[in-house]
């Protein structure tokens, strides 16, 4: 089986999390995983679109292959993020990970009413915690096709 130049490019993850203890977490599993990534961190929902929209400080900011986001976050939440990334021609089809702490029923469905492409809840347990990133890192770096 060959692979085209492009596959061997590392996947690029956004991580939109407010949580500085998550964020490092997500970090420290990601550069674990002997998979090869790159990983970009914004701390709230505005951010996040700026960045998404290559606006202000994040002009020359590199297009996510795959977004990580919180669902509570400071300025814009991630319900509200993941809305106008799906409603963003040039946005909709980068895969969003909702990665939150909350299962509760009506945030999962508010989620997938608005595309979201997978919703994670966050485990308490750190194990588990650095397994599943470890797992969503190695699935959309190396099992996912991308476009």
């Amino acid at each position: 089986m060959s692979s085209s130049p492009e596959s061997k490019r590392p996947v690029r993850f956004l991580l939109v999390e407010d949580d500085e203890d998550h964020a490092d977490l997500i970090q420290r599993a990601m550069r674990e995983n002997r998979v090869a990534n790159e990983l970009a961190h914004v701390a709230d929902g505005e951010s996040a679109i700026a960045y998404l929209q290559r606006e202000g400080e994040y002009a020359s900011a590199t297009r996510p292959d795959v977004i990580l986001l919180d669902l509570k976050l400071p300025r814009l939440d991630g319900h509200e993020v993941l809305k106008k990334i799906k409603a963003n021609p040039d946005l909709t089809s980068i895969p969003v990970v909702m990665l939150t702490t909350s299962a509760a029923e009506v945030d999962k469905a508010q989620a997938y009413s608005l595309h979201v492409n997978s919703y994670v809840v966050k485990p308490i347990d750190f194990d588990c915690f650095n397994d599943i990133v470890q797992n969503l890192n190695f699935y959309w770096a190396v099992v996912n096709e991308a476009v």
